[in-house]
């Protein structure tokens, strides 16, 4: 019985691990560097040191991913960046 329930646990937790994605932020023309950073600290909890690397990083190599999780988990997020005029995607 012991080993059907740790079973399930594992089963679980791959499931989980399998179906992570990422949530990716993409260069434009139009956004300013600090509503960038903003957006990133208020949507997807980054403080402002972390929100500033991916902002440079967007910025020079087009894009950067900003947050892994779930599918369910980062739909919400995605469309928060979205509302506030900027470019994301989940892969």
């Amino acid at each position: 019985m012991q080993y059907e329930s740790q079973g399930s646990v594992l089963e679980q937790i791959i499931t989980e691990v399998v179906t992570l994605r990422e949530l990716l932020l993409f260069n434009d023309d139009v956004n300013t560097f600090d509503h960038v950073i903003n957006c990133l600290c208020d949507i997807c909890g980054h403080d402002p040191i972390q929100a500033e690397q991916c902002a440079w990083i967007v910025h020079h190599n087009g894009k950067c991913g900003v947050k892994r999780g779930t599918l369910d988990a980062l739909e919400p997020l995605c469309t928060a960046l979205h509302d506030r005029g900027l470019s994301a995607a989940i892969e």
